[in-house]
């Protein structure tokens, strides 16, 4: 086992939920891409959303890989709007 796999037992023993449903994986591609695609800061917080919606009901892959694809789209000036990329 690796660190990261003792980390989430362990973790998930805390809170009483199942190791084995656990998408690390997906989790951590999508931490990496809101990281580098829309900020830092935004990488946690995305994971909290993901499991709030995960928590009602979302399949958390799909729900990853849409919130990846959000960050993909995201624009690369900051003060840009995503619904209106060439807007000045």
């Amino acid at each position: 086992m690796t660190v990261m796999d003792d980390w989430v037992t362990a973790a998930c023993t805390e809170l009483d939920l199942d190791p084995a449903g656990v998408p690390v994986q997906a989790v951590l591609e999508l931490a990496r891409d809101v990281a580098h695609q829309v900020l830092r800061p935004g990488a946690p917080v995305t994971a909290y959303l993901l499991g709030l919606a995960v928590g009602r009901g979302a399949d958390p892959v799909d729900a990853a890989a849409r919130l990846s694809a959000l960050a993909g789209a995201w624009p690369v000036d900051l003060g840009a709007d995503p619904a209106n990329p060439t807007a000045p």
